[in-house]
């Protein structure tokens, strides 16, 4: 005897947060990314161009896929394409590995990334 499986039927979608468990690492992440203050997000700030991803967003998958050493840009790409915790922190986002390494070597990240850890 087998469990149910069909492939044709509808599944509607879960919040992911509620897959992940109780003392996964992506809410650490969350939570160490939440309490960096809006200030130093500022420079990210544009009003011409396409919408950019949020930067809080941005650094939590970075910061989550080096928690997995994963440091390159297309596997962090894959990544929001597999991981559950990285769909969660990206809330379904899917930024490209361009984009990824884009924000990785914006002058304004290092800071960021040293105030959080350094106090």
């Amino acid at each position: 005897m087998y469990k149910e499986y069909t492939m044709n039927q509808l599944v509607l979608p879960l919040d992911l947060e509620v897959r992940l468990p109780e003392n996964d690492i992506a809410f650490a992440v969350h939570d160490l990314v939440e309490q960096i203050p809006d200030e130093a997000f500022e420079t990210f700030w544009r009003t011409t161009g396409c919408p950019a991803y949020h930067p809080r967003m941005m650094m939590k998958i970075v910061l989550c896929a080096y928690t997995q050493s994963v440091f390159s840009g297309r596997k962090i790409e894959g990544l929001l394409k597999d991981s559950l915790r990285m769909m969660w922190l990206a809330q379904g986002h899917e930024p490209s590995y361009r984009t990824i390494n884009r924000f990785r070597v914006h002058p304004a990240v290092a800071p960021i990334l040293k105030s959080a850890f350094v106090t």
